[in-house]
């Protein structure tokens, strides 16, 4: 009977205990960046509005995940690669008072063969003007190499001369991390823009150690956020033994875990170390979840339908709209002079691939 209540006493002060300190943090002396809850919470929501595939609604910021914590948002560029199925967003959130650039992940019809394929990516490309940096390409070309790249920096360009010099935050899921990770490295470097923050969830790693070395220089303010048993975010694998020929994040992770047994389970938010590579952290635990991948802070961040790479629009959004010869697609509109564009017409939508 005593241990029973010794048991359950443990249990009290470890769930309440938790949940008045729902954030375990470093040192800010430390020099990392400061994880803010509310802020991934917000964020998360940006980066789920992304895989709409709906190009009326998401233009208009009138799809069903445009709500909650974002609204009142306003696009400025949006960026769909019809040949690779990217998809990205460049627009204003006026309560962060920031540019929000989000990137689309790998859809998950398709997830589980780009899992497999990341087992035995290799590092295959030399980083520019980072000696020792390597990358693998796919990750490198997907922004770099696609309308990706132009795009965001166009939309950038636009929302700086619409609302002054104000901060940018890239975001993105999945590989859509990755690709986030890479622009705002190329925000900073090539771009001469200062305040760049970076969050990113269930990003797979990028590069090798170098690389993490040059990135953490450039974008110090950078959060990976990782859940549970994601898979991805162990992929490619590291070789701990092998740092400047193995694949290597670089920090700061946030890992979100439960604790606890049938009905009284609690999430943790731990705030990892800054090696990149905390062995407390996620790489505590085996990376077995697709399911974990999918869903972040209760959000889910996926398409809604299995044909995610089929895009709908409007006929009226042609006016927005500029195409180039492969069929890719960038709208672009002024939010503060744009007329109103109707949101009635979403439901006589058209298909445009």
């Amino acid at each position: 009977m005593e241990k029973t209540r010794f048991l359950w006493g443990f249990l009290f002060f470890l769930f309440f205990g938790v949940s008045f300190g729902r954030v375990l943090k470093l040192r800010e002396s430390d020099g990392l960046p400061v994880y803010n809850h509310t802020l991934a919470k917000i964020l998360v929501e940006y980066n789920a509005a992304v895989y709409e595939s709906d190009l009326t609604e998401l233009f208009t910021w009138t799809c069903s995940r445009c709500n909650g914590m974002t609204k009142g948002f306003e696009i400025v560029e949006l960026i769909v690669d019809v040949q690779h199925c990217l998809q990205a967003y460049v627009g204003v959130a006026e309560d962060l008072n920031a540019i929000i650039v989000a990137f689309r992940g790998t859809q998950e019809h398709s997830i589980q063969n780009w899992v497999e394929d990341l087992y035995w990516k290799q590092l295959d490309l030399n980083y520019p003007e980072m000696p020792e940096a390597m990358v693998h390409h796919g990750f490198y070309n997907a922004y770099h190499n696609t309308t990706m790249r132009p795009g965001v920096i166009d939309g950038i360009k636009q929302a700086k001369k619409l609302f002054g010099d104000i901060d940018v935050i890239v975001i993105g899921h999945s590989m859509g991390g990755a690709m986030a990770a890479i622009c705002a490295l190329d925000l900073k470097v090539h771009h001469d823009i200062k305040n760049v923050q970076v969050t990113t969830f269930g990003q797979p790693r990028i590069g090798n150690a170098a690389f993490a070395s040059y990135y953490s220089q450039y974008v110090p303010n950078t959060i990976r956020v990782t859940h549970e048993h994601d898979m991805v975010p162990h992929l490619p694998p590291y070789y701990p033994y092998f740092r400047q020929k193995s694949y290597h994040h670089f920090p700061r992770e946030v890992w979100l875990y439960n604790i606890g047994f049938g009905s009284l389970i609690y999430t943790v938010e731990k705030v990892c170390d800054g090696s990149g590579e905390d062995p407390t952290c996620s790489r505590s635990v085996l990376g077995s979840s697709v399911l974990d991948h999918l869903c972040y802070y209760g959000v889910n961040l996926k398409a809604e339908t299995w044909n995610s790479c089929r895009i709908v629009a409007a006929p009226h959004l042609l006016k927005y709209t500029t195409t180039d010869n492969a069929g890719n697609i960038i709208l672009s509109k002024d939010p503060t002079s744009a007329v109103h564009i109707n949101e009635a017409a979403t439901s006589n939508g058209v298909n445009v691939l």
